[in-house]
């Protein structure tokens, strides 16, 4: 993800300072992009969040499970149930 990021803003500035634009429309254009690249990370960064929030929540869901049958079968209560 790093280095795909690193990519996209060796990419973008590169493209900017070719690019036959004024010195202000370019300054402009390096802060739009600069916000949008911003923006995406911090959309990545959220996206990785919940998806190890929602990981968690299942391992814990998942071993709640098995403390419960291993609490069923240490009583015996599995079968009288």
């Amino acid at each position: 993800m790093k280095g795909f990021l690193f990519g996209l803003g060796i990419g973008v500035g590169l493209g900017v300072l070719f690019a036959p634009m004024s010195g202000e429309e370019t300054r402009n254009n390096l802060v739009d992009r600069a916000n949008d690249l911003s923006d995406s990370a911090r959309e990545l960064v959220d996206q990785g969040k919940e998806r190890v929030r929602s990981g968690i929540s299942t391992i814990r869901s998942q071993a709640e499970n098995m403390m419960g049958r291993a609490q069923q079968q240490a009583t015996g209560t599995e079968g009288n149930v």
